[in-house]
């Protein structure tokens, strides 16, 4: 089962190096992330979500590739691919992997402008390992769906760091 956890940080730039932190534990397996957005708020009120795939591109791809092959065997590939490629594009923006983008924007909502917030979906880690390497960049926990105890181990590894800082 995979665990939710949101952090804030006080710019994006430390949520993606948080971010990118991660990425580093992850290839020396010591976690494994099922997703990592970074949301942030400007001043307008709009929530920005940095994903790591774009959906609309990668369906775009597939269906040019696809329509062209059904082009070619229609004996035309290019109507072919644009019917693909915009098909494709369609369902990529229709779908949606990994955590609900309407649920982080909801909670993003409260985040206050310049402020950015780390979704992790964390599939597997090794929880003392990855909180050393992490509480260091501060942060304050937004929402976990961890047990009690974990989430409040987090928050002291991070107030910690934050209250050094």
């Amino acid at each position: 089962m995979s665990d939710l956890i949101v952090i804030i940080y006080p710019t994006e730039a430390k949520a993606e190096e948080v971010r990118e932190r991660l990425f580093a534990l992850q290839k020396e397996y010591l976690i494994k992330l099922g997703d990592a957005v970074i949301a942030t708020k400007n001043d307008a009120g709009k929530i920005k979500l940095n994903q790591l795939m774009n959906t609309t591109a990668a369906g775009a791809v597939s269906g040019s590739f696809w329509g062209l092959l059904i082009g070619v065997l229609f004996l035309n590939p290019l109507l072919g691919v644009a019917v693909g490629a915009a098909s494709g594009a369609l369902g990529g923006a229709l779908s949606d992997f990994g955590i609900n983008d309407a649920f982080m924007k909801e909670l993003s909502a409260n985040l206050q402008p310049g402020n950015a917030a780390l979704f992790a979906l964390v599939q597997e880690m090794t929880a003392d390992k990855v909180l050393k390497e992490i509480s260091g960049f501060g942060g304050v926990v937004l929402k976990t769906s961890l047990d009690e105890s974990k989430e409040q181990v987090l928050r002291d590894a991070l107030q910690k760091a934050s209250a050094s800082a």
